[in-house]
């Protein structure tokens, strides 16, 4: 069995970094938040931009963050006239055993007070997670999120196959695989659905794409539609572009719809591949993954991408070797070797496999090292859902 080496938390989760987490539940205490942050080693602060309301969607994001097992200890800075609290938050995070500590902007008499504080706070609590060791884990403890973007048409032909290689080898180790964007599963609803543990199964990988296909018609968006960058790079319709995007999941069986909505956020009961019922937007879908518990990403892109995520580290595989070489401080791992016949697909599949377990075991990736930290916090319109009858 293979293993890699992780942080053990109170809850028996196993992280692959140890990050203090600033959480602003606001954007108006996100300035103070990220100062406090800036100021320890490995602290990192987020925040979402949906309102000071109180959206259980955004709400379920946040604790899913907060619970990560990257997370070592969290700060939660508020502002202090917000319905969406730090301590609606903090309950549940405070669930996992984790540290979990509380300021508040209007209690302690500005932002300087705070900083101040919050910097004393996080500096304690780096004192003590500083001495923490990482042991060696079975793979059934990683779970791995898989996310494509700016893709072209080696993606589908080299990149996603490779990393759909690496995704079977995971779980045949035991381990959980997660992938979302449900508009790129346009047109292979029941090409995934055959793969279903169960009927059940079935019915809600059918029934989730046949939602995103029903708000794309509501916003009269063509369902077919692509982005310009997507044709630029030879791909030319969605169902194209969707057969390509569905090989990184590999050719597991598929074991359930992971439901991300105002009443949860699932995540996986167990090993094996699940869908994530997210968005299409990059980073967004990589937060939502990480929130229903990925502790590391792969994300696939032709054309170039050059996201990184705020608590996950996020390996980088292109199938265009022009790519690589254009944008080699980005790219992790070249996989366009497999369309310039200089290695075999089941070969650069082990390679992105290696570089799974040697990431979560502690190397950097290429975001990492430029000290990329993207974050989003996606929302549904509730309205919108209501009408269209989804709630």
């Amino acid at each position: 069995m293979t293993v890699f080496y992780g942080y053990e938390r109170p809850d028996g989760s196993v992280g692959v970094r140890n990050h203090l987490l600033v959480i602003a539940p606001v954007d108006c205490s996100f300035e103070p938040a990220k100062r406090i942050a800036e100021q320890v080693d490995d602290a990192v602060a987020i925040t979402q931009h949906h309102g000071c309301g109180l959206n259980e969607m955004v709400v379920n994001t946040l604790v899913g963050i907060g619970c990560s097992p990257n997370v070592a200890g969290v700060l939660l800075v508020g502002l202090g006239c917000e319905t969406l609290t730090s301590e609606t938050l903090a309950e549940s995070i405070a669930k996992t055993g984790k540290q979990v500590e509380i300021l508040v902007c209007q209690r302690e008499s500005g932002t300087l007070r705070t900083i101040e504080k919050g910097k004393q706070i996080l500096q304690n609590m780096r004192q003590e997670t500083a001495s923490l060791k990482r042991s060696s884990f079975f793979l059934s403890e990683l779970t791995l999120a898989i996310e494509c973007g700016g893709s072209d048409a080696t993606s589908g032909l080299a990149a996603n196959p490779a990393t759909g290689i690496a995704a079977d080898m995971l779980i045949d180790e035991g381990g959980t695989v997660i992938f979302s964007e449900p508009q790129e599963m346009t047109g292979t609803q029941d090409l995934l659905a055959e793969r279903a543990v169960n009927e059940q199964v079935g019915m809600a990988i059918r029934e989730m794409v046949d939602r995103e296909e029903q708000r794309m018609k509501a916003m009269g968006i063509d369902s077919r539609f692509i982005t310009k960058g997507n044709i630029e790079g030879g791909l030319t319709t969605i169902e194209e572009k969707s057969l390509g995007a569905i090989r990184k999941g590999g050719t597991r069986p598929i074991q359930g719809v992971l439901e991300n909505n105002w009443l949860r956020l699932d995540r996986p009961s167990h090993g094996g591949l699940w869908l994530q019922d997210g968005t299409e937007r990059d980073i967004s879908s990589v937060t939502h993954m990480v929130a229903a518990g990925s502790q590391v990403v792969v994300f696939t892109t032709g054309r170039g991408s050059t996201t990184g995520h705020a608590i996950a580290p996020v390996i980088k595989v292109t199938g265009n070797s022009e790519t690589y070489t254009r944008m080699t401080d980005n790219m992790d791992i070249n996989a366009g070797t497999i369309l310039d016949g200089n290695e075999s697909l089941l070969s650069v599949g082990e390679r992105i496999f290696r570089t799974i377990v040697e990431v979560a075991s502690g190397k950097n990736t290429k975001a990492e090292g430029l000290g990329y930290r993207d974050f989003d916090v996606f929302s549904r319109d509730r309205l919108a859902e209501h009408l269209l009858g989804f709630c």
